[in-house]
């Protein structure tokens, strides 16, 4: 990234991964393995931050997906089913387990929906926002940590190349 080369990082494990492949397969373009192997290493400590955080409020990781989305719908933190399937990406029945023991932990309730006889909201209770908060304030402040040798202007440019680097996949 522009701006970075005279902070460049002592090196690493993928470079000496690189080098390894570079003396067995000189005909190969590593440059993929520079960002990708190092990509896949971020994502294991982040999942280990995400875990910690999550652990230290007493929240599995599928629980927070949960929380988080009514927490971000904001006031009064309900949605319906159908709602949180599309915000969390999984099956209908799976979301019915989901809140059956999120319902059973007294993170969220159910109750009618005022716009459909037929339907019900799922909404966060006192402990459900109190838990989904706490992780994560948590959860920011690790990633804050990790992120702290970067300034503010190569965050960002970090963050607009991983959008760009995404924008193929979605």
């Amino acid at each position: 990234m522009p701006g970075m080369a005279a902070q460049d990082a002592s090196p690493d494990e993928v470079d000496e991964l690189v080098q390894a492949w570079q003396r067995e397969r000189t005909d190969l373009d590593l440059a993929p393995v520079e960002v990708f192997s190092r990509i896949s290493r971020l994502a294991r400590l982040l999942d280990r931050a995400r875990r910690e955080a999550f652990t230290a409020h007493e929240v599995e990781p599928w629980e927070f997906d949960v929380l988080a989305a009514l927490r971000r719908a904001g006031k009064p933190y309900r949605l319906s089913p159908g709602q949180l399937l599309r915000e969390t990406m999984v099956t209908s029945g799976t979301m019915t387990n989901r809140i059956d023991r999120l319902g059973a932990r007294g993170l969220v309730e159910r109750s009618p929906d005022p716009h459909d006889r037929r339907g019900v909201l799922v909404g966060l209770t006192g402990a459900g926002k109190r838990a989904v908060d706490g992780a994560f304030e948590t959860l920011l402040a690790s990633e804050r940590e990790l992120l702290a040798e970067l300034s503010a202007g190569e965050r960002r440019e970090l963050a607009d190349l991983l959008k760009r680097l995404m924008t193929p996949l979605r």
